[in-house]
């Protein structure tokens, strides 16, 4: 018995010692958020390279860990959008590879952010023969993110953006304005006001194809 009570808190320890610090976490999210919005265009590429760097490094540290897959892969998806390129094809499709993984350890980690993000992506990028998008996928996942989420900002922006790109505003409006009433995150003010910023473009995008 004492030799079990030993193990158990010996893995206990190993196990405290390897978990993720939520505090590296977070610098991710907010270099992010810096790099996404309050970066000037001419420099956000030397920004996105950096953070790439960093987002992997997390990422080699806790390879069992979701939610540093997730952010490297928003941070790769990102980059791809914001520089484009020849490599923005290879970004993406290692975004994907790792949200894939990030499902397998933890489903609805970080919100459901792993089909918030793989949804985004699928209607995002171009179809087959080029890469992988596929609007019904897309669908699929973003309202699987909703259904965690409700009341999300991202995944009720990104399903009214889908559904934008889909050719209906007049449902994308109600997204849009539950985008616009989701609470704050006091963790993550600078993406809040970067993403309500997209939502109200989003919003006037949708009501200019209604009229």
């Amino acid at each position: 018995m004492k030799k079990m009570i030993v193990a158990v808190f010996f893995l206990a320890a190993v196990t405290l010692a390897h978990a993720l610090p939520q505090s590296e976490l977070a610098e991710i999210q907010h270099a992010w958020a810096v790099a996404n919005y309050q970066t000037p265009e001419d420099e956000q590429e030397e920004a996105f390279k950096k953070l790439v760097a960093r987002a992997r490094q997390l990422v080699e540290r806790y390879p069992d860990e979701a939610a540093p897959k997730v952010w490297l892969a928003i941070v790769l998806s990102t980059d791809a959008g914001v520089n484009g390129g020849f490599g923005a094809l290879g970004k993406v499709k290692e975004a994907k590879k790792l949200l894939e993984e990030a499902e397998k350890i933890e489903p609805d980690v970080l919100n459901g952010s792993v089909y918030t993000s793989l949804g985004s992506l699928y209607y995002q990028v171009p179809g087959w023969p080029i890469a992988f998008g596929n609007d019904k996928k897309a669908e699929q996942y973003l309202k699987k993110a909703l259904s965690i989420n409700p009341q999300g900002i991202d995944p009720n922006y990104f399903y009214a953006d889908y559904l934008l790109e889909n050719g209906q505003p007049e449902k994308a409006l109600e997204y849009l304005k539950k985008a616009m009433a989701a609470p704050p995150r006091p963790d993550r003010p600078l993406a809040d006001e970067g993403r309500r910023k997209e939502v109200q473009r989003a919003m006037a995008r949708a009501r200019k194809m209604l009229d």
